[in-house]
This record gives C-alpha cells, sequence and structure tokens, in this order.
C-alpha cells in the first residue's frame, strides 16, 4: 500500500494584505476537498501551522474554530485538532451562497428566515428520531455553554454543535447540508460580533428548551423553541453588530 504524501500547507496570500480567518478556514476546505488532508488527519501544532500558512494565531485560531463548530475539524483534548469524517460533517461547501449573497444582497434578516424555515423542520424531525445518544451529546453541549457564559468565542462553538447536532438528529442529510451552509455565514458574522454579548445565560436557556422538547419527543414543542430562539437570536445579533458600530444589512 502505497504511503499518503504529506499534506502541504502553503502560505496564504491575501490581497487586502492581511489575511483572515475566512481565508484560513477556505484553504483547509480546499486541502480537505483535494484529499491532501483526509477524515482522521491531523493538524500541525498551532504554532507551526500558523507559520506555514503565513497567519496570525489569532487568526489561526479564528478559522479553525468556524470549521470545528460545523463539524468539519474537532478537537481532542491534549492530542490536538483532527479532521472529522465524511459521514460526520454532511457540510455543503457555503461558498455559492456567500457569493450569491454578496451578488444579490442577501440581507441577515432573509439569511435568519431561511434558517427559522429549515430548523424548524429539523427540530420536529428530530423530536421524533433522535436517540438517546444524541440526547447525550446535546446535554454535554449545554453544559458546555453553562461552563463558557463568560468566554463569548468558546460558547458560539457549543452553539453551533448543539445545533449541528439536532440536524443530524433529524435524520435529513439534505437539511442538514442547507441549515450548516446557512448557519456557517450566520456563525462567521456573529464571531465578530459576539464579543460584546451580554446575556448568554439566556441563550443557553433556550438551548435547554429546546432540549427538554427533543427529550419528550414533542415534535410541536421542539418547533415552537427552535423558533422562539432564532428569532431572539437574530435580535440579539442585531443589537451586538449596533454595539459594534455596523449594522447587518
Amino acid at each position: 500500500m502505497t504511503a499518503k504524501k504529506p499534506a502541504t500547507f502553503q502560505s496564504i496570500e491575501s490581497v487586502k494584505g492581511t489575511s483572515t480567518a475566512e481565508e484560513v478556514a477556505a484553504r483547509l476546505r480546499s486541502m480537505i476537498h483535494s484529499g491532501e488532508l483526509s477524515a482522521g488527519d491531523k493538524l500541525p501544532p498551532e504554532r507551526d501551522l500558523a507559520k506555514l500558512l503565513g497567519v496570525s494565531r489569532p487568526t489561526l485560531r479564528a478559522g479553525i474554530r468556524s470549521l470545528s463548530a460545523v463539524g468539519i475539524l474537532y478537537s481532542k483534548q491534549g492530542a490536538g485538532t483532527f479532521v472529522a469524517a465524511r459521514d460526520e460533517s454532511p457540510t455543503l461547501d457555503s461558498s455559492p451562497l456567500r457569493m450569491l449573497s454578496a451578488l444579490h444582497g442577501f440581507t441577515s434578516d432573509e439569511m435568519f428566515e431561511a434558517r427559522i424555515a429549515l430548523e424548524m423542520s429539523i427540530a420536529g424531525m428530530a423530536a421524533k428520531r433522535v436517540t438517546s445518544e444524541q440526547m447525550t451529546t446535546l446535554a454535554e453541549e449545554i453544559a458546555g455553554m453553562y461552563a463558557s457564559l463568560n468566554e463569548p468565542e468558546q460558547y458560539l462553538v457549543h452553539d453551533m454543535r448543539f445545533h449541528q447536532i439536532v440536524a443530524a438528529a433529524s435524520g435529513n442529510r439534505i437539511l442538514t447540508s442547507l441549515m450548516n451552509m446557512v448557519a456557517t455565514i450566520l456563525f462567521e458574522h456573529r464571531s465578530k460580533t459576539v464579543k460584546s454579548a451580554t446575556d448568554l445565560k439566556q441563550s443557553a436557556e433556550q438551548h435547554h428548551n429546546i432540549y427538554r422538547a427533543l427529550r419528550d419527543h414533542d415534535a410541536e414543542a421542539a418547533e415552537k423553541a427552535m423558533c422562539d430562539h432564532l428569532i431572539e437570536t437574530q435580535k440579539v445579533q442585531r443589537s451586538e453588530a449596533e454595539s459594534n458600530g455596523s449594522s447587518p444589512r
């Protein structure tokens, strides 16, 4: 059997002179799509990878965090960061949607409307199909949210993972992939504003409401809890953007 050629991490050259977390995420996605990085591969240590890509360590961390949030990468305590198995990460590339958004000026409100429509259906399906193992994982993510109330960026990762698990519990990979496309873009926007978050405990409690509805296999309650949460999240994100001096389109 021929040994796999080691991945080549080429430096990112940004037209703006400074590389962004989105460019880091795009480079790593590209390497996964091309086969340079495969499921189970371990990324180089943070210091080394930042040097290889020619980016700062905070920028690298932000890029890795966005891919971890949508299940493309995952971390093992004390072991490092790894590429997730393909069947664990049914995430479509969000680049086409991002391009359409730029061309047609999709507003944040339109993106949230799409996400609400998708995730309400997903929550209803998940209430009927969720497994005990998935409920355990959801509980762990909620515990992570409460533990990171004073660490907004880490909280956001637990938040995104929670929604991913709910989507996986729906058993519909098409809806899961579409939800991830929209949620990834909203995650990228909010990761820039979440430092201004003032009450993450309320968000954690909303996730707990969704959890309870799923645990009770109550599809109607799950749909309502998901809708209420996303509507409130939309308001919060708008407020955070205004606090940062920029209003969502």
